[in-house]
């Protein structure tokens, strides 16, 4: 229906439910110091590090991500299919937030959103920008529209009326020194040499933060350090305390769906994780290729031998990022011993077309299953397989993503209820002879 409506007036039905959401519910960011945490990558986990540091430093934080929404200890899971709710759901999210006793508000902000003005009415006082890789370019129009959406965002921090207000960006990006001409009271660059020297493996990373010192914290990979530097860059620009920061990140819990391992007392590492770009599959690959990589200004290895790895992926989505299926396959090609391709969200496409647009990256055929429990089921029961006939042969499972997704889309609206960690330790206890009643269909 929406295709038929001129774009003109969906902006404005957008721009009244933006304001006329602020305004019906008093515009409580007024009431909030507000963090906007934008990028391509890493936003669910910057906005999860954030809120757990400032939690630790005492506040009581409200949560707004792809992944959640949390008023203080209260937390459900985000089962819109979008980051940034529409109909006025921001603004009385932090209604609630407010009349919860608040102080603050960590607000995961999207290129989609951005575009239907949901940002609009949300006083800010902080901006935090991750990366900007390429991705949504076919309904941005290009890379550069994409930027400048995200750009907006800077903008709209620039036009707030709290004082002091706060931009922190990767300059490691090439977008980020754009971000920092929003010209405010505090500029705060961030850079992963500000954590040389440093370590990343698959459980954990450890740095020295700008030179002085040690940090630690339990996820794993180069690119959660690079998380970790852009929340602390926040953090440690508004003031909190370093000890406060070294303990939230000291006892910081898995990421739901980003990297998150799954155990059931396997003899073989399975992983979730949400990776839906070409760089994303990249470094998620290079973290588990072996649990003995270490990363010390460049990526080196010890002695040992390399993990096996067998993925399951598809594709982010039906009718959308069709330049990027050749490459996702190529990558995991590259990466993997066994590629596994499966359905993810068709939407309207037909899956297959999208697995085959896929394959044609790839020069080795791969196994291809539709049925998304059965690839999943599939790639548990090989990795089982081949560590039983390879002894202690190192093997992970990577399933990419879908991460926290609660459905897999269909065709004209249809959506089936999923779960990929939940389908995993599922799979696994049929694996391991346990019995239990399946959750997701």
């Amino acid at each position: 229906m929406k295709r038929f409506i001129p774009k003109k007036l969906l902006n404005l039905y957008h721009l009244l439910w933006a304001y006329g959401g602020a305004l019906w519910y008093g515009f409580p960011s007024k009431k909030l110091f507000v963090i906007a945490v934008t990028g391509t990558k890493g936003k669910s986990t910057v906005a999860e590090l954030i809120r757990a540091i400032l939690a630790e430093a005492g506040y009581t934080v409200a949560l707004a991500s792809t992944i959640r929404f949390c008023i203080g200890q209260e937390s459900t899971p985000n089962l819109f299919k979008m980051t940034m709710p529409g109909r006025a759901y921001l603004q009385q999210f932090l209604r609630k937030a407010v009349t919860a006793g608040c102080t603050h508000a960590v607000v995961e902000m999207t290129s989609e959103g951005a575009v239907q003005f949901r940002h609009k009415g949300i006083a800010l006082d902080a901006l935090v920008f991750t990366n900007l890789q390429p991705e949504h370019l076919e309904s941005h129009g290009g890379i550069e529209h994409y930027a400048a959406v995200k750009l907006s965002l800077a903008k709209h921090l620039k036009k707030s009326s709290k004082r002091p207000r706060y931009i922190v960006a990767n300059i490691d990006d090439a977008y980020g020194a754009k971000f920092l001409e929003a010209a405010v009271e505090v500029c705060v660059p961030f850079s992963l040499s500000d954590a040389e020297p440093y370590t990343a493996d698959d459980r954990s990373v450890r740095f020295v933060y700008k030179r002085e010192e040690l940090f630690t914290a339990p996820l794993p990979g180069l690119f959660n350090l690079k998380n970790i530097l852009a929340a602390m860059a926040l953090c440690d620009g508004i003031g909190i305390p370093h000890e406060k920061i070294k303990r939230a990140l000291e006892h910081i819990e898995p990421i739901a769906g980003r990297a998150e391992y799954v155990e059931r007392g396997q003899n073989f590492s399975v992983v979730v994780d949400y990776a839906h770009t070409p760089d994303s599959l990249r470094a998620l690959y290079e973290t588990f290729a072996s649990p003995q990589r270490t990363v010390l200004g460049e990526p080196r290895l010890k002695d040992g031998p390399l993990r096996q790895i067998i993925c399951v992926l598809g594709n982010t989505g039906g009718g959308r990022d069709t330049w990027k299926r050749p490459l996702m396959g190529a990558i995991a090609e590259e990466h993997c011993s066994q590629v596994i391709l499966t359905n993810e969200d068709p939407y309207d496409e037909n899956p297959r077309a999208i697995l085959d647009a896929m394959r044609s990256g790839m020069k080795r055929e791969p196994t291809v299953i539709l049925d998304r429990r059965e690839a999943i089921a599939h790639a548990l029961a090989l990795a089982q397989t081949l560590r039983q006939a390879q002894g202690d042969q190192n093997i992970a499972v990577l399933i990419t993503g879908k991460g926290t997704d609660p459905y897999i889309m269909g065709p004209r609206g249809s959506k089936q209820p999923w779960s990929d960690k939940v389908v995993a330790e599922e799979e696994l206890d049929k694996l391991l002879h346990k019995k239990v009643p399946s959750a997701v269909v």
